[in-house]
Parts: structure tokens; sequence; C-alpha cells
């Protein structure tokens, strides 16, 4: 009987601390009684927690024999720790409660304004050693390090694939799950990452901010605009492993190399054959379409 005791007692301690936290983040905190069953619930140890029992933090390790990650609900992250639970699930919600004094954004976190705020000082105190980067956070700047050192500590669970950046890797197992959370608010497109979005957007606006120095063409995307530049300069650095060409772009090197490999990815969504090049599966579409017109076969 002691113990289930002093777990409640732990319990109302913590709630004391968290409704501080919870009314920081507008979120209803339970009451005593809410907060004391979801405590002492040992059913919920091998459960992904829900938003309201995240407010339990550490009494789960009281009864479980091994630490305990929470999962989010609406995500893959996993968190131990509770109150950062509830800062997490923030992110998840439209209420973004701080302001920026100097632009029209809000967040709904303190702490992601005051590292927005840094981008309008030009603040950038983290300096790295092996070139003339600078950084706003420390964070940024260690990941930005592993560039030079190699390392690539953030594992794909899905594959063999490993990134020296988070975000490189949340960006990547995207392909896998199909995410696309960046929804065009004047199409129904949406997109993986948050660039392409903005770059799709300038499709509808027609703003083509990123203009070359040595002609009068402008992009919508300043990686096009890096792609064109190799244009001038005949720069070709993507050089195939197996034979002696090379290329301006990424893009094309990959196609190349699928010659040797034989791989043929792209399929025809009417007849099922394969191409290597996506341009031959857009010409052989370009066909069917002339045959429905004609009534010729391909």
């Amino acid at each position: 009987m002691d113990h289930p005791l002093s777990v409640k007692q732990e319990a109302a301690s913590e709630m004391g601390h968290m409704e501080v936290k919870l009314e920081e983040h507008h979120i209803e905190p339970y009451t005593d009684q809410q907060f004391l069953n979801v405590a002492i619930d040992s059913s919920k140890c091998d459960k992904n927690f829900t938003c309201k029992s995240w407010l339990v933090q550490g009494t789960h390790d009281v009864h479980c024999e091994k630490p305990y990650q929470c999962k989010c609900n609406q995500c893959v992250i996993a968190l131990s720790r509770n109150i950062d639970h509830v800062k997490h699930h923030m992110t998840h919600t439209d209420k973004k409660p701080y302001q920026c004094t100097q632009c029209d954004k809000a967040f709904s976190l303190n702490s992601n304004l005051v590292r927005h705020q840094k981008t309008h000082t030009e603040l950038k105190p983290y300096y790295c050693n092996h070139c003339d980067t600078a950084f706003t956070q420390k964070g940024n700047l260690l990941e930005h390090q592993m560039l030079h050192t190699g390392k690539k500590p953030h594992q794909c669970n899905q594959c063999d694939e490993a990134f020296s950046q988070r975000s490189n890797l949340l960006q990547h197992q995207r392909r896998h799950t199909g995410d696309k959370p960046y929804q065009c608010n004047q199409c129904d497109k949406a997109f993986s990452q948050k660039s392409n979005l903005i770059g799709h957007e300038r499709a509808h606006t027609g703003e083509k901010p990123y203009q070359c120095n040595r002609c009068d063409k402008a992009f919508s995307l300043n990686s096009n605009l890096l792609r064109h530049q190799k244009t001038h300069t005949g720069e070709k650095p993507y050089r195939c492993n197996q034979c002696d060409k090379a290329f301006s772009r990424k893009s094309n090197i990959l196609e190349h190399q699928r010659r040797h490999t034989g791989e043929k990815p792209h399929q025809c969504n009417q007849c099922h054959k394969t191409f290597s090049h996506k341009s031959n599966l857009s010409e052989h579409q370009r066909r069917h379409c002339e045959e429905t017109t004609s009534g010729q076969p391909i």
C-alpha cells in the first residue's frame, strides 16, 4: 500500500509544477484525480501515451523496470521528459502565441521565436573553424562541422542511409512514408520539403528572385540558378565511376548511370513499359495521347 501512495504524492507534486507550464501554453490542465489516475496506471507503459498522459513526468519509471520513452501520437518523435512532450505537442497545434515584433511570423514556442529573431539582427556568434560560415545557434554549427569531418550520426531506421544533419534525415524519411506536409494554398499540390513548396508557389506568383550575374536569366529557386551558372563556367563536377563521362547536374549522372546498371525506374501507367530516362517516358506517354486521337496503335 505504501508504493501507490508514494506514486500519488510524487504525481501530485509534479502536477503543481506542470500546471504553470500548461498555462503558459494555453493547454487545459487535468483535475487532481485525472492526473493521479494516469500516474499510477501501469497498463500505459507498453503503449503510446496520449497528449494528456504526457503530464506524468517520470512517474511511469516508478513501476517500469526499464526507462520508457513516450511516443507522440501524431508523429514518430519519442521523448523521455514530459515537459518536452508538452512543448513538442504545441508544434502540432494551430496555436502560435509568440509573435515576432519585427515581422508577421508567429510561433508555438518562445524558444522558436528567440531563434527566429536572430535572423533580424543577423547575430551569428558561432563560427566554423574550417570555413567562414557562421551560425545563430551552436547546434547548427556542430551539425555543419560534421560536413567537414564526414560524420553521419543520423541513421535511417528503414534503410542504410545516414546523414550528417538531422533535418536531412527527416526529409529522407518522407521518401519512405510518402508524407507531404507542405500544401500549396492555391492548388492541390503538396510537397515533402518546404523549399519545394516555396519554389512551387513562385510558379503562381511569377516571382524569380535569383538573378544570374552573367546573363539576363532569373530563377525561382537558388538551386536552379546554381545549376544554370555551370553552363557559363563549363563546370562538370559529377563524374561517372564506370566511364569517363562527366556532368554538370547530379540528376544527369544518375540517369546516365542507369545505362550501366540497366535500371528502368520510370513506368508508364497505361501499358506498364519502363524506361531509364524520365524524358523517354514522357515521349512514350505523348504517343499514347496521339494514339487516342488518331486511333493508330503506338
